[in-house]
């Protein structure tokens, strides 16, 4: 069944973004910017002209409008996970979207984004390759560097700021955030491009793409006061800081509690958050993940990290939508990813995923608001959303372990040539 099933066609040329869908995106696109009163600001771009390519910081749906502002009236082409592609296909084909599985070594995307800039347009990167979790900047590959020197044009970057504060990642309602913030900034001329290395191209990126929404938030008096401001926080703060006890982290309303020690905080309309009794142990939303993080880095390095757990598993491997492959295992441990599972024909299927082959992975919470929350896992020809079955886990807790072992393994691999 499997081999008749028709597969995504990678390999096809990018579209030049058809003139006459333009206004169809100018049309989706401004009527949300101007809502938001989006501040736009350009750095060092006077007479900048395509093609070049364009780097932006991933919080929300609201980046890819806000760039369609900023590169008005340019026309571009994006990059876009194969489940943008659901149902409209040919539309987003048309208007420049380029299909990518999430972090994959996708040799054929070399080549669409050397026909982009061949045809003097702009090429669109999210190189964070998901939203941000908490408003902060996610991990950048660092084949990022040797593709900008190899396509020899203007390297430019947007970073923005409301986005992820208006509608995150853990609940997209949206807040209605006025006057966020874009910085548009020609990072690299062509020519500076060419003297620079792979090296201090990763470095200056890297460097424009430290941002803080939550900082930005209070930095600018920006007060959101709905009063289910706080609900999903705990799909990311998903470990007690006062008791330790993982998975029990629950929200509602404006509330953050845990359900084993029962302590509460608030979060505040500036964004950050309050103990109702007691210390607030982490006031700002980041520092509170960042400590999870630093707690899945000792497990790592003690050897002791492993999560495994029945799941069932969905299958993308086209734009039509997705097939239930069946029932199975996924197990994440210091070897990487293990998937194994049978259809409901009998027949197996599975994935392996060593460390050293992912430095990042994709997690969704509630994904389409039934199916709950999930890994996605990509080959070149498929993608594997596994649901894992329980309570007793955290998704986020596993793409955090996914960078930590990832870069476990590139230390002891150093420390072993040194």
């Amino acid at each position: 069944m499997e081999e008749q099933i028709k597969r995504f066609d990678m390999k096809k040329p990018p579209v030049r973004q058809r003139r006459f869908l333009q206004p169809l995106t100018w049309l989706l696109c401004f009527p949300d910017v101007w809502q938001h009163r989006a501040q736009i600001t350009k750095i060092n771009c006077e007479g900048l002209k395509p093609p070049f390519i364009f780097l932006g910081n991933h919080n929300a749906f609201f980046d890819f409008k806000v760039a369609t502002a900023a590169l008005f009236p340019n026309r571009a082409n994006y990059i876009v996970a194969i489940d943008g592609f659901i149902g409209r296909e040919w539309l987003l084909r048309n208007v420049g979207g380029i299909c990518k599985r999430k972090f994959t070594l996708d040799v054929q995307l070399i080549w669409q984004i050397k026909r982009v800039v061949e045809n003097g347009d702009v090429l669109v990167i999210y190189p964070e390759s998901r939203y941000s979790l908490c408003g902060t900047q996610s991990v950048l590959p660092d084949s990022l560097g040797k593709l900008c020197k190899m396509m020899k044009v203007p390297i430019v970057t947007m970073i923005t700021n409301g986005h992820h504060v208006d509608a995150p990642f853990w609940n997209l309602k949206k807040r209605g955030v006025k006057k966020t913030q874009a910085v548009m900034k020609q990072l690299f001329t062509a020519a500076q491009l060419e003297k620079a290395s792979v090296e201090e191209i990763n470095e200056a990126i890297r460097t424009e793409f430290r941002y803080d929404d939550f900082k930005w938030q209070k930095a600018n008096n920006i007060k959101i006061d709905v009063p289910w401001r706080a609900q999903g926080l705990h799909k990311v703060l998903y470990k007690c800081p006062a008791c330790g006890k993982e998975y029990r982290m629950r929200s509602e309303g404006r509330h953050l509690y845990c359900l084993h020690c029962e302590k509460r905080w608030e979060m505040t309309e500036l964004g950050e958050l309050r103990a109702e009794t007691g210390e607030t142990e982490f006031a700002h939303i980041p520092d509170w993940y960042e400590w999870e993080r630093a707690e899945v880095r000792r497990e790592v390095e003690e050897g002791t990290y492993s999560f495994n757990a029945e799941c069932h598993v969905d299958s993308l491997p086209n734009a039509k939508g997705f097939i239930r492959l069946g029932e199975g295992v996924i197990i994440h441990d210091t070897d990487g990813f293990r998937l194994e599972g049978k259809r409901p024909d009998g027949s197996a299927f599975g994935m392996v995923k060593t460390v050293q082959s992912l430095y990042s992975c994709h997690i969704e919470y509630e994904y389409l608001g039934k199916h709950g929350d999930c890994i996605d896992l990509n080959t070149l020809e498929d993608t594997y959303y596994i649901y894992p079955h329980g309570e007793d886990f955290s998704v986020t807790k596993i793409a955090l372990a996914t960078e930590e072992l990832y870069y476990h393994r590139c230390r002891m691999s150093q420390a072993v040539n040194t």
